[in-house]
């Protein structure tokens, strides 16, 4: 009995030690953990917290990607130093407009041989209604008309102005006449692709909800190419537009003469006329500003206009492997 009594005190001060302790517990928490932090919650929070991207495009830092959005900002800069009014002397800042965009598509045409690349294109054709790369060869198609264009109205801006020096060389009315009409045409025709280029400014929304990630990413960066090859297209044409204008106004008769026979007869009766004289010299500074310029657009021209067919070859051989 006395040995029961003793178990049973023992058993009771274990119980009564159990219960001193239990009351000094505490939970354990993590270093920085916030309240009502768990294993699965915070889990499930910090993967959200990554940011997941596709591996089917280079990140931005591919030496590639950074260089496209280098030609995209340099080019822009160059637009935006556009003068207010028609420059003075336009042939330097137009040559050096040709040089950005035949840059950018250079740059453009590398990325394109990317397998990355080459793969978010082929998948926005299952992706899309209208594939990225059809409307891509659509837009080039545009771009290489244009330039061809225009490297054709410089070819017979260059044969108009030999024509004009010597119309003015030797006073000849009519020929210089029908030079400034043949000025006056080339000079709409670069107009009218300003016009037309113009018109492709605005771009379809290509992104829908079930649209891939690097398909949107890719369609952006290729947007933003053909927003700024629209933009600096537009203005190396309109510029050359209007030097071609300030030309025909050179070659035109002089506004104190009611024609070119009168101009004839003042020269005729006074070969030293000083007006007769300061006319043709301002008619030939114009006239080889003229050609300056043509030569040197005419060369940067045609280097942009085989980036551009480059381009749309890299793309071509995307779509038929």
């Amino acid at each position: 009995t006395n040995a029961t009594r003793s178990r049973e005190e023992e058993r009771a001060s274990e119980r009564e030690r159990e219960m001193v302790v239990g009351g000094f517990r505490r939970s354990v928490s993590l270093p920085g953990g916030k309240p009502g932090w768990s294993p699965q919650r915070g889990g499930a929070q910090q993967e959200k917290s990554y940011h997941v991207r596709s591996t089917s495009l280079p990140c931005r830092s591919h030496p590639l990607i950074s260089l496209l959005e280098d030609e995209v900002r340099t080019t822009r800069t160059w637009h935006s130093s556009s003068p207010a009014g028609p420059p003075s002397s336009p042939s330097a800042w137009l040559r050096s407009g040709l040089v950005r965009l035949e840059l950018l598509h250079l740059a453009l045409d590398d990325l394109l041989h990317l397998p990355q690349t080459r793969n978010s294109l082929l998948r926005s054709r299952r992706a899309l209604p209208s594939g990225l790369a059809d409307m891509l060869l659509d837009d080039f198609l545009c771009f290489v008309d244009a330039f061809g264009s225009f490297r054709a109205a410089l070819v017979c801006a260059q044969e108009l102005q030999a024509a004009a020096q010597a119309a003015v060389r030797r006073r000849d009315g009519p020929r210089l006449a029908s030079v400034a009409r043949s000025l006056r045409k080339a000079e709409k025709e670069v107009a009218g692709l300003a016009l037309a280029l113009r018109a492709m400014s605005a771009s379809a929304e290509l992104a829908s909800e079930n649209t891939p990630a690097d398909v949107v990413e890719l369609a952006g960066v290729l947007r933003e190419v053909k927003s700024v090859t629209v933009s600096a297209s537009v203005a190396v044409f309109r510029g050359t537009a209007a030097a071609l204008s300030s030309a025909t106004a050179a070659v035109a008769a002089p506004s104190w003469s009611p024609s070119w026979a009168a101009l004839r007869r003042r020269l005729g009766l006074k070969k030293k006329s000083e007006e007769g004289e300061e006319w043709v010299r301002r008619a030939s500074e114009r006239l080889e500003a003229l050609e300056e310029m043509a030569v040197g657009l005419e060369s940067g021209s045609e280097k942009v206009f085989r980036s551009l067919i480059n381009t749309r070859v890299s793309l071509l051989n995307i779509l038929t492997p």
